[in-house]
């Protein structure tokens, strides 16, 4: 039985970004220092992934190696089991919860981008597209993040550098996002630089997270 996913960016006011920081910001950090999620982290960063085309064969991958990297990248990007408590519930006491209290408060489209998928990971196919150069410059850990708006204004430099393509750059990563979109629907490398370009406009702080709602 598969999964469903949801990767996620929304914009808030920077008193509620301040209500989020000691709910989320520990878990990013926990996330970040699993010894097992750097080293498939360095890993990924040392040997990118070769076309996503080539991964899977009629009899499954011929070399061991290329075999043990893909399961490296397919575990450092699927949802981590501490920031996964945003959505799952951070404790008996805490009724704190992703959807209700966080997603169903984002009034605007414009103040979100999300991305569900079926028996897929968002993150996974938006990191293969870019990249590890330019996923290396993401704030955060695995499109897991929380910035106020002065921290927004300060990455943005950074992020159009890492999700601002040319012709030919932005062709090339469109041919290795393997999600599939409906007409209304925003893709993985458009979204979040978006949602960065807003948010700086506006005044606004975002919160990322990559969960498994189902």
């Amino acid at each position: 039985m598969g999964v469903t996913s949801a990767w996620s960016i929304s914009a808030h006011d920077d008193s509620f970004i301040g209500t989020l920081a000691p709910r989320l910001l520990p878990l990013i950090a926990a996330e970040r220092d699993e010894p097992f999620v750097r080293e498939r982290w360095d890993r990924w960063q040392r040997e990118p992934l070769p076309d996503f085309r080539t991964w899977w064969r009629p009899f499954g991958l011929s070399d061991a190696r290329e075999a043990d990297a893909l399961h490296s990248f397919h575990e450092l990007t699927a949802s981590g089991e501490h920031v996964q408590k945003m959505y799952d519930g951070l404790s008996p006491e805490d009724d704190f919860c992703l959807l209700t209290h966080v997603w169903d408060l984002v009034t605007g489209r414009e103040d979100l981008f999300v991305s569900v998928q079926s028996k897929e990971f968002a993150l996974r196919s938006f990191f293969h597209a870019i990249g590890p150069d330019r996923a290396a410059l993401l704030p955060g850990w695995c499109g897991n993040f929380l910035l106020t708006s002065a921290e927004v204004r300060q990455t943005l430099p950074v992020i159009e550098r890492a999700l601002g393509f040319s012709p030919e750059e932005r062709a090339a990563a469109e041919d290795q996002d393997w999600l599939d979109y409906s007409d209304n629907e925003e893709s993985v490398l458009h979204g979040p630089l978006r949602m960065w370009r807003q948010a700086a406009a506006d005044g606004r702080g975002l919160c990322g997270v990559s969960v498994i709602v189902y």
